[in-house]
């Protein structure tokens, strides 16, 4: 049985941020001031009640592969008033937000009013925004989003680095580290297994299987119907035949005739065990300075990557 595989759609998210990899490089990056950039989310005044996250919203501000946090300036809560504000974030500028988890703030009462409040966004969403909810009394506070976003004249040429340092780990490691979507294309169906294991670890979901016949004919099969997905954690996933069910019998086309769309990879770049992560900024320092420490580097890479390799593919 031959094996093909094609990436259909790349992370858009990286293991490590510019700069993080700046920070390894001890590339400095402009002024302290320079660095950050302040964006108001919600203007800061008196809001009304409003039992919902949908009156008192802010505006959305762009912050992929950029360090953020998000601030709430309290000022006086009215007698017996709570503000509850969260971060929301979205692929989309302006619709498709939700929220956040772990980017509530702590309820503000009249206890703990005039001051502001400080979260840090570690999600995987290119915006965010803050939604708050006022009950009881009017309540006086705005929001704004802090972004480190230092940049080089060598800033083109790092995030090339640390792509490709990424690309690196996944081939030494056999997988794919964040969200991706690939083609798997097989010549049969396995004749003496009822399961099909897929590469590149930490499956997520299986789209569609489809397979030609030999005039062409395509057929998309169903799913826990014709097949089950296992997910299996980091390890492999399996596409499982159900109890009592066999693999199509029909004569498959010459080319290509079975084609598995999946999506695989942890979902944010903190959940990539620190191994990988550290042998990543490696890799970048290795393709950066080209210098006497290559052969030492290669030797902590192989030792931070070999627990986390996939052995079959």
């Amino acid at each position: 049985m031959t094996e093909n595989l094609v990436l259909k759609t790349a992370p858009v998210l990286e293991p490590i941020l510019l700069s993080e990899l700046k920070l390894h490089l001890r590339k400095d990056s402009e002024t302290f001031d320079g660095n950050l950039t302040l964006t108001q989310s919600l203007a800061y005044g008196s809001k009304a009640i409003a039992n919902n996250y949908t009156t008192h919203v802010g505006t959305g501000v762009d912050v992929l592969g950029k360090q953020a946090e998000v601030l709430l300036h309290c000022g006086t809560n009215a007698a017996t008033g709570t503000n509850d504000t969260r971060i929301e974030e979205s692929d989309q500028l302006a619709t498709g937000y939700t929220a956040w988890t772990g980017g509530a703030f702590t309820q503000v009462t009249t206890a703990n009013d005039n001051a502001d409040y400080k979260l840090p966004y570690t999600g995987a969403k290119q915006y965010i925004r803050t939604a708050s909810k006022v009950l009881l009394a009017a309540c006086e506070f705005g929001t704004s989003i802090l972004v480190n976003a230092a940049t080089t004249a060598e800033d083109s040429a790092l995030e090339r680095l640390r792509i490709g340092a990424r690309r690196e780990a996944e081939q030494r490691t056999w997988r794919a580290l964040l969200t991706q979507t690939w083609y798997y294309y097989l010549s049969e169906f396995p004749p003496d297994k009822d399961f099909i294991e897929i590469p590149l670890g930490n499956l997520q979901s299986v789209t569609s299987i489809k397979y030609k016949d030999s005039d062409g004919t395509e057929t998309t099969m169903t799913v826990t119907t014709d097949y089950l997905v296992e997910t299996n954690g980091d390890g492999y996933g399996r596409i499982v035949l159900p109890y009592g069910e066999s693999w199509p019998t029909d004569v498959l086309h010459p080319s290509n005739p079975i084609t598995i769309e999946f999506v695989c990879g942890w979902t944010t770049a903190a959940s990539i065990p620190e191994d990988i992560v550290t042998a990543i900024l490696f890799i970048a320092e290795k393709r950066y300075y080209h210098g006497d420490r290559e052969e030492a580097l290669n030797r902590a890479i192989d030792s931070l990557l070999f627990i986390h390799r996939l052995w079959k593919f």
